[in-house]
């Protein structure tokens, strides 16, 4: 009995096990494009048999033995496949040729990026002028590699002074080194310090705004104008102002040195309308163009022995699953853009407010593929339309049916809700509670709860704190 518990256990694990060339497949449909190509190089280098370029297969002087017929016909099928490879490519360049000279460019382009310069590197290069002695100087630096992303100081000068025995004066006086760098603000304890060195360095320190962030950060936070203007015996017209001003403060002065967020991709779907249809064609220009060498065609006409013929023959078999695998990732990924384009003609006419609900389970049954096929294929891929480029998942969104029996996506209704707000009266700006019976007017029945999770989604603050005075 124990051997046959272990016969079964062994037997599932080899079904859920899944082939190497599968889970390359499966790899080149999830990865973007700009990843695929150098996924393709670490292949060109571990398989001598690819080349990006290369003239048109055959094999001559074929042997008559029958692993040598085989070989024949794997080599036969690959040369078709290739061809077809050739054609695919050549056809998608016609709408866009490329200029001779098109790579060289881009190389120089990618060779003059520059490393972005952090905000300790400016800081420190700002340090090396300053007029200080070597131990400000000294501890300046250590404070320099204590400043967080946003600016601020991520140690408090007591602890320093505990911790290391560093005189409590002279870290007050580095500290007031670094913070009379740029940017304005920068090595600030907390938000409140931060945005009073600010005013100081604009000869506002004694300014209503100074006293307003002095004394009343967490009521200005809160938009308690009335009550501020009580405090301070002043009228809430002069608070309102007060906080415009404040509003063209830096509340993170070192963020613009932080990482760049911004993703720069390159659309891997373009969709263009021409005459009454919208056409939908594939960017393969980042794609390389693989083929066999021509090198190991001469090889195997050559007699090279048995084992040099088992390696040839390995290596083909590889690039020609290879080869196939991209070219039915880019297959795959044309035909589940077009049922998109079909389904979404309202968006592309109109843009995001006419967005239609769609689940993937719709788009795998009209292309015949499994859905998580369509998960992988949309992945990381982005489509180029007339209103913007988009990730291929953003098309895919739930949604609500209007009591005309329209269906909208919930990214439409977003956009309803951001415009609406836009258009409040912002001395009364609208509740949750009125947003749901405003949009219940217009046919949208949704909960209160649902619209405060929007709004936030959308990062527009609740009424009493849109309210302005």
């Amino acid at each position: 009995m124990p051997e046959q518990r272990f016969d079964q256990s062994q037997s599932l694990l080899q079904q859920q096990s899944i082939a190497p060339q599968m889970q390359q497949s499966l790899l080149l449909l999830q990865t973007p494009t700009l990843e695929l190509r150098q996924l393709v190089q670490q292949e060109l280098v571990q398989n001598p048999t690819l080349e990006e370029e290369s003239t048109e297969i055959s094999i001559e002087d074929a042997s008559s033995a029958s692993e040598e017929e085989e070989f024949d016909r794997e080599f036969a099928e690959l040369s078709q496949l290739d061809e077809e490879w050739r054609e695919y490519m050549a056809q998608s360049r016609l709408s866009s040729p490329k200029r001779d000279d098109a790579d060289e460019k881009h190389q120089y382009v990618m060779d003059s990026i520059v490393e972005p310069v952090t905000l300790q590197d400016h800081l420190s290069n700002q340090l090396s002028f300053a007029e200080v002695s070597p131990k400000i100087r000294e501890i300046a630096t250590m404070l320099i590699g204590n400043i967080g992303e946003s600016g601020f100081l991520q140690v408090s000068l007591e602890d320093l002074c505990f911790d290391l025995g560093i005189p409590i004066q002279d870290l007050e006086e580095a500290k007031s080194v670094v913070q009379s760098f740029d940017p304005v603000g920068i090595g600030a304890i907390d938000l409140r310090d931060c945005l009073l060195i600010q005013l100081e360095r604009l000869g506002k320190h004694h300014s209503l705004e100074y006293r307003i962030i002095d004394h009343h950060l967490d009521d200005l936070a809160r938009k308690r104008y009335p009550q501020i203007a009580k405090k301070l015996s002043v009228v809430p017209e002069q608070i309102t102002k007060a906080a415009e001003f404040i509003a063209t403060l830096d509340p993170r002065p070192g963020s613009r040195f932080g990482e760049d967020t911004n993703t720069y991709v390159t659309p891997d779907v373009t969709v263009e309308r021409v005459g009454d249809e919208w056409i939908v064609s594939m960017n393969n220009e980042q794609i390389p163009r693989l083929r066999i060498s021509n090198a190991y065609k001469d090889l195997m006409a050559t007699g090279s022995g048995r084992e040099a013929k088992a390696y040839i023959r390995e290596k083909i078999r590889a690039g020609k699953f290879l080869i196939k695998s991209i070219h039915q990732r880019q297959q795959t990924i044309s035909s589940i853009a077009s049922e998109i384009v079909a389904r979404q003609e309202a968006f592309l006419e109109h843009g995001p407010s006419r967005l239609k609900p769609m689940n993937m389970a719709q788009i795998a049954e009209r292309v015949g593929v499994h859905e998580t096929t369509v998960s992988r294929a949309v992945s990381g891929k982005y489509m180029a339309t007339p209103h913007g480029v988009f990730e291929m998942k953003y098309f895919f969104t739930t949604g609500y049916e209007t009591e005309d029996g329209e269906t909208l996506s919930n990214t439409s209704v977003k956009q309803t809700l951001a415009e609406m707000i836009s258009a409040e009266d912002s001395k009364k700006p609208l509740s949750d509670q009125r947003l749901v019976e405003d949009l219940e007017k217009k046919g949208i029945k949704i909960a209160r709860r649902t619209v405060a999770k929007y709004r936030e989604e959308l990062n527009i603050l609740p009424s009493h704190m849109r309210r302005s005075y």
